[in-house]
């Protein structure tokens, strides 16, 4: 099916040398784009960040007042430093690492329950502000000039600060320690929780994430308020059990390793306790909250909420159960309110468990072939619309789901009005908020990057302005089903092409827990632009993808290599059945991480079907990734040997035959650079010839915009040399 196309509705003119710095400097068309909404309970306005233009990474804090239209620039990031430049902690340059950070500046902030203050980390000092009030928008004294954020006191490094729902107190990580200050007075900072035992070599923290719950997980957070602001629930880490690894910098000799914690498959996990503790100068009460730990060892989410007791998401290690607790904050003891069970691996949208205004618990189910959401036990939505996500619960549910693979849309449901359809966009859509106010995000093949609009009920949707640049490439992608799998796939062609055999480039993720085969003209940029290079770029989801539901996402179970890979062999050849200038007698491959792992496999395992591979950041050894993302999907490398060696690289060494070119960032501290070596080292050990790219200082999130930059167009001369195509980008 062909999805049209057109230019997009707003955007200033792009400048440069070209898209790919171009795509590299505004972070993937990201920056002056507005982000992370928050909608007040009242829905009297809405907060968000967003930089102030297209090329400037350093992010600020804004209000949209409803009632008049106006956005208020509430905290400029560049104004709060005083012209000095952002100095960040270790442990945020890790979260930003974790949550796939591109940019600068304010990048987080949390506000109490009303949304009338917001708490943001900038450069590692704690910052406060109002969003209503003088000069503020819709506060009836606009001639006024805007607040002035307040630094509290608060030691340096500090992370992921948030203020209580009353917006008494504002509780943010330092170090090992979680700490809390009043947000209205100047008084000094307390400690609500550190580690009395000096034992361990300071491996315990309180308050924070660990690395498989940041990376693998979604959680992000290690703490949660009370709803009156009294107490807090507050996870302990002790990473002591899990096996130390090292980075270096090789281009830095005089620079010393830096240490991590990294569980690696097979290998102990930290050990994550939550506790209840009272938010008082001096310690307070601190009580242990009690489950089945030895069952459940890992803690995936918790949800404190006004709407019910706080509810625990715990899971058994070897990914085949997990456990909905409600919590009783008195005695710390926890009771079992819905479970889960599957024979490969447990599942599910993100967003639940969570509590609907009524006291309904909001969970999901496995049925008919569809992910259903369940609303007090009750199915609510129908076989057929698979949940993406629930993006927020209270009056009512809004979430995103799809009815196909490659739309998604935002929907409601509230136990008033039942079930409605929010968006009919045909592209990429979500809505934040559960009231009469909501932000819709939609991104289509119709038009460049999200349009962002304030939905009123009653009112004309009002657009939030975005300075994100226009791109200089248009993509035109055809879409289609292929093969007896009906798999989903996206074409793109030169621009102008009207005729005559093309080298091919696929272009996969094709792994677990991402999807690239969407309608979302951001998604398409890259490879439109590497067509122009003069390719074909085929992108192709197969089994174990999301937006088809569990049977589907589950194919993969105990073998990460054969499906994926008969799946983009298929791909190849029911769209070459269709277009029949796709020249499969060359036939390239590129990704990064998963994407990675594919190409290295495919050039590995197929050289019949693919002539040459570019694999980015590729996990090559299912041994050395992490526990959480590694054994819910090939099991304990003890117990399944045999799915480890079947998904591995290594063992094909000696088989190769084809172009590979391997591209590592030396300090990834997610898909480590030992990947790319030990398969370096077995190729050359078999005397088959490949090419290695380290990247000095580059992590698995490739910020630098020169790297980014030199990236593609390496990939592109790559492939011209290796396919014998002319030409040159």
């Amino acid at each position: 099916m062909a999805v049209p196309t057109g230019p997009g509705p707003r955007g200033s003119g792009a400048t440069g040398t070209g898209f790919p710095r171009q795509q590299a400097r505004t972070r993937r068309f990201t920056l002056g784009a507005p982000r992370s909404f928050t909608v007040a309970p009242d829905g009297s306005r809405v907060a968000f960040l967003r930089s102030p233009a297209g090329d400037d990474p350093s992010n600020s804090l804004w209000v949209y007042d409803v009632g008049s239209g106006v956005e208020t620039e509430v905290a400029n990031a560049k104004a709060v430093l005083g012209g000095e430049s952002e100095q960040l902690p270790p442990e945020e340059r890790a979260r930003r690492e974790r949550t796939r950070e591109l940019a600068g500046g304010i990048v987080a902030y949390a506000c109490d329950r009303a949304v009338e203050h917001a708490a943001f980390s900038l450069g590692g000092q704690l910052w406060w502000t109002g969003l209503v009030g003088t000069g503020l928008a819709g506060s009836g004294h606009s001639e006024d000039v805007a607040q002035t954020p307040t630094k509290l006191a608060a030691p340096a490094g500090v992370v992921d600060p948030r203020p209580d729902p009353t917006g008494t107190l504002v509780a943010f990580c330092a170090g090992r320690t979680l700490c809390a200050v009043a947000a209205a007075a100047e008084r000094p900072y307390f400690v609500v929780a550190e580690e009395q035992d000096k034992a361990g070599e300071g491996e315990v923290s309180w308050g924070s994430a660990e690395f498989i719950a940041a990376e693998e997980m979604g959680r992000s957070r290690g703490y949660w308020w009370a709803p009156d602001g009294g107490s807090l629930l507050v996870a302990r880490v002790d990473a002591s059990p899990v096996a130390t690894w090292w980075t270096a910098d090789p281009a830095s000799p005089a620079k010393a390793p830096e240490r991590r914690r990294y569980p690696v498959a097979g290998t102990p996990d930290a050990v994550v306790s939550l506790w209840h503790v009272e938010a008082v100068p001096g310690g307070g009460r601190r009580l242990k909250v009690a489950w089945d730990a030895e069952r459940y060892p890992y803690l995936v989410s918790v949800h404190w909420g006004p709407e019910g007791p706080p509810l625990l998401l715990v899971e058994q290690r070897d990914h085949k159960a997990c456990s909905v607790l409600s919590l009783d904050v008195v005695s710390g003891v926890t009771e079992e309110l819905a479970h889960m069970a599957d024979p490969a691996w447990v599942s599910w949208p993100s967003g639940v468990p969570t509590w609907l205004e009524g006291g309904e618990l909001v969970w999901v189910r496995a049925d008919e072939g569809t992910w259903r959401l369940e609303v007090g036990g009750e199915l609510v939505t129908p076989p057929g619309l698979q949940v993406r996500e629930v993006v927020s619960a209270g009056r009512s549910l809004v979430f995103s789901a799809s009815t196909e693979a490659e739309v998604a849309e935002a929907w409601s449901w509230s136990p008033g009005e039942g079930l409605r359809q929010l968006t009919r966009q045909g592209g990429v859509s979500s809505a934040f908020g559960d009231g009469p106010v909501k932000v819709v995000i939609s991104r289509t093949m119709r038009w460049h990057g999200a349009k962002v609009e304030v939905h009123e009920e009653g009112s004309e949707p009002k657009a939030l302005v975005n300075m994100a640049e226009t791109p200089e490439v248009e993509p035109l992608v055809t879409f289609f089903r292929v093969g007896e799998r009906a798999l989903s796939v996206g074409v793109c062609l030169p621009r102008g092409h009207t005729g005559g055999k093309l080298p091919v480039i696929m272009a996969p993720y094709g792994g677990p827990g991402h999807q690239r085969v969407m309608a979302s003209r951001a998604g398409w940029l890259e490879a439109q632009w590497t067509a122009d290079q003069g390719f074909a770029v085929v992108v192709a989801d197969g089994r174990g993808t999301p937006g088809r539901g569990p049977a589907w996402e589950r194919e993969v179970y105990l073998d990460l290599a054969g499906p994926v890979l008969e799946d983009q062999v298929a791909a190849l050849e029911g769209v070459a059945a269709q277009l029949p200038d796709l020249d499969l007698s060359r036939v390239g491959v590129q990704g990064w991480s998963f994407g990675g792992y594919l190409s290295a496999l495919a050039v590995l395992a197929r050289p019949d079907v693919f002539h040459a591979a570019f694999a980015g950041a590729p996990v090559t050894d299912w041994r050395l990734y992490d526990t959480y993302y590694t054994e819910r999907f090939l099991g304990h490398p003890d117990r399944h040997p045999e799915a480890y060696e079947r998904s591995s690289l290594i063992p094909l060494a000696e088989g190769l035959s084809r172009p590979l070119m391997l591209v590592h960032g030396l300090s990834d501290d997610n898909v480590y650079v030992a990947h790319t070596l030990e398969l370096s080292g077995a190729l050359f050990r078999a005397k088959r010839p490949h090419s290695v790219l380290p990247l000095p200082g580059v992590t698995h999130v490739t910020s630098q915009e020169a790297v980014a930059e030199g990236l593609l167009a390496l990939g592109v001369q790559f492939f011209h040399q290796a396919l014998g195509s002319p030409g040159s980008p």
